[in-house]
């Protein structure tokens, strides 16, 4: 059992505030999958922390107080007598960071099961095979890391991510809303979106920028996240990878940094593939988006997305995406 597993639905109260010039709220913080989700006490989210990306402002005191990286203004207090909860997000910080954690393990006797899999089978060798079972083993914390690592790379083709305090809040807000973990906006060096394992959807600034609806950018990352169904990111880094990086991921958690930075590059040349128009009719319908702004924005003539244009006309229940001030502050981010 992962360290992920073991407090996956733990749940705690404490007070929670969006910035510095709101009052704190009373909540329930709750562990999911490789995210913290915060929900009012009728248990509606508000918004969602990616783990790897938690920061604790005061170690070692009591109440302890955290903040998602990059936003010290967004706090979360966990009371003294909630200390499963400190524990538990202090050990899965341990246990998500590399630095930290054991080196060469991946879920423990899973590895060893693996190996002896490979070795009893030659049908593991073949980079399909390999690769498939690879990513059925990896847990989501290591997926999410590595999604983490490749950000990181990313850089050196898109520019490092945009980051501004109320827009940052915005794409939390965001993500949470399409069920996704998390969304980082760049300032170039892809097309439109791209998926890294981890559930983690690159945007380009352009798609910001560009349009006026905030319901054009909820329409690329439900693209995207559907693009991610039909072809796991992280198969595809090991794809580009080949069967070395599967047996590396497989033995030692890790990749190496050649092999992500190759699959940056793929990431940036790219062009995102087509979604079947029901598809993406059906997803608009399930996450209560407009699905005109997305189709304009594809082909601002309408006559090849007039499918999507037309299943407008029985969305009767759209659900407000974010505010105007965090759509303007959104469409800023990479200004500041």
């Amino acid at each position: 059992m992962t360290a992920l597993n073991q407090y996956q639905r733990l749940e705690a109260t404490g007070l929670w505030r969006n910035n510095t010039e709101e009052q704190r709220r009373e909540v329930i913080a709750a562990i999911g999958d490789a995210t913290l989700v915060i929900s009012d006490m009728q248990d509606r989210p508000l918004t969602h922390w990616s783990i790897p990306a938690i920061k604790r402002s005061n170690p070692g005191v009591l109440p302890a107080v955290f903040h998602p990286a990059g936003d010290p203004s967004e706090t979360l207090e966990l009371p003294e007598h909630e200390t499963a909860m400190v524990e538990a997000i202090e050990k899965l910080q341990k246990a998500i960071h590399r630095k930290e954690a054991r080196p060469g393990r991946l879920r423990g006797v899973a590895v060893f099961a693996s190996i002896a899999a490979i070795v009893a089978g030659a049908v593991f060798w073949l980079p399909d095979a390999l690769r498939n079972h690879v990513t059925s083993v990896v847990p989501e914390i290591n997926r999410v890391v590595l999604g983490q690592d490749m950000l990181s790379q990313m850089a050196s083709v898109t520019g490092q991510a945009c980051r501004d305090e109320i827009a940052d809040g915005a794409l939390g807000k965001l993500a949470l809303r399409l069920d996704v973990n998390e969304i980082v906006v760049v300032p170039g060096g892809i097309r439109s979106t791209a998926s890294l394992p981890g559930g983690v959807v690159l945007m380009s600034r352009a798609i910001l920028e560009d349009h006026e609806d905030p319901a054009v950018a909820a329409g690329f990352v439900i693209a995207e996240k559907l693009r991610a169904e039909d072809a796991d990111p992280l198969g595809r880094l090991l794809d580009d990878g080949g069967i070395w990086a599967s047996f590396r991921l497989l033995t030692t958690g890790q990749l190496e940094e050649q092999t992500m930075q190759s699959f940056a590059e793929v990431l940036a040349s790219e062009i995102p593939q087509p979604v079947a128009t029901d598809r993406l009719t059906a997803a608009f319908a399930a996450f209560k988006v407009a699905a005109s702004p997305y189709a304009y924005a594809i082909d601002i003539s309408g006559e090849t997305t007039i499918d999507l244009i037309e299943a407008d006309a029985l969305l009767d229940d759209k659900i407000s995406i974010m505010s105007d001030g965090e759509w303007v502050a959104l469409q800023e981010i990479c200004n500041g």
